[in-house]
């Protein structure tokens, strides 16, 4: 006589609930282990991301501090130069001030991954050179003597137009632009650059006024420098972008870091890595990205600024130490801001036709 089964007199609904909970029992066992394996990995990427940021910082500040000894050296040689041979420190200053450049140029694309005090003691450390070149630079280099003019000759002079510094001249108080791709010396403009699909690595704006600007796709770096009265929508930039006397201005830019020296009265909308760093400026407004276009998420995602970190309004002003809010800056109200700016390629005009699309008017640019 055979045995009966243990299961055999259970009723079919049991039996059926028995695999039933075990199948829910081992996909659970499933999940756990999955979750479990993600934690493992993400934790791995975590100590290998901070490995490689350790060792980022650690290339960054070796490049940094022989770069300074460097630039410390011309200028303790500036003395003895200015006694054998003075015709030589005119280029002699603007060598040395080049290197500043170059040192603040360093800082600026690295800042995304530094830590926000290398950032900082690294932008004081390049503020206290530029100090000293300017101080050599005053006892050194001596102001001409006052002499009286006939007052025909003054009139002369008078009507005269201040000339504007040329872009690349050498300033003491300003970095110098690169002579890379850009627009210089325009005025009451639409200007216009699709940098998608191009090798253009820098891209420079300077003595503009009155002008829009419209750069579409992504860069490597951006220098603002001597705008008036223009507005300025960009596409997302990897590293930085680097501004020095604006006025009047509305910008929308993304970017790992972006600095800011002598602006006045401007409106800025951000999306950047980092916390903004304002110098020497006042009323200055900021409030989130806005821009949109065709495969914007695209550049967004390239540039590694998918995601919106809201350091827009975490801004640093380097001329404002107390710990209460510094007075040159705030936040843009709301009911003051523009609303999301579109700009749409018309496909088989050139590159210079765009429609532009702000708040529900559309305005045709050819």
């Amino acid at each position: 006589m055979e045995e009966d089964s243990p299961h055999t007199n259970l009723p079919t609904k049991t039996l059926d609930l028995d695999a039933d909970l075990q199948k829910k029992h081992q996909a659970m066992l499933e999940r756990l282990s999955n979750r479990h394996q993600a934690r493992l990995d993400t934790s791995l990427a975590r100590r290998s991301d901070s490995a490689n940021s350790s060792e980022s910082t650690s290339s960054f500040l070796s490049r940094f501090s022989a770069s300074k000894q460097s630039i410390d050296s011309q200028l303790a040689n500036s003395r003895l130069i200015a006694t054998s041979d003075p015709s030589r420190l005119r280029s002699h200053f603007a060598n040395i001030s080049s290197s500043i450049s170059d040192l603040e140029k360093l800082v600026a694309e690295n800042s995304y991954f530094l830590p926000s005090y290398e950032v900082r003691s690294s932008l004081k450390t390049i503020s206290d050179l530029k100090q000293n070149l300017e101080i050599l630079n005053s006892e050194l280099i001596p102001k001409k003597k006052f002499s009286f003019k006939n007052k025909a000759t003054a009139k002369k002079e008078l009507s005269k137009e201040p000339e504007r510094i040329k872009p690349d001249t050498v300033s003491v108080f300003n970095f110098k632009l690169p002579n890379s791709p850009g627009f210089r010396n325009k005025i009451n403009e639409t200007l216009v650059k699709k940098l998608r699909g191009t090798e253009i690595g820098e891209f420079t704006l300077s003595d503009l006024e009155s002008c829009e600007v419209r750069l579409i796709g992504c860069c490597n770096a951006v220098f603002v420098n001597r705008l008036k009265n223009c507005k300025v929508y960009m596409g997302p930039v990897i590293g930085s972008i680097l501004i020095e006397e604006v006025e009047g201005c509305v910008f929308v830019l993304a970017s790992h870091q972006i600095r800011i020296h002598l602006a006045k009265s401007c409106d800025f909308y951000l999306r950047v890595r980092s916390r903004p760093i304002i110098e020497d400026s006042n009323v200055v407004r900021f409030a989130p990205y806005c821009l949109d276009y065709e495969g914007i998420e695209m550049d967004l995602e390239k540039a590694g600024l998918s995601e919106e970190t809201g350091n827009w309004g975490n801004v640093d002003d380097f001329k404002w130490l107390r710990a209460v809010q510094s007075p040159n800056w705030c936040v843009l109200p709301e009911n003051e801001r523009v609303g999301k700016v579109r700009t749409e390629d018309i496909g088989s005009k050139s590159e210079d036709s765009w429609q532009m699309k702000a708040d529900g008017n559309l305005f045709c640019f050819v």
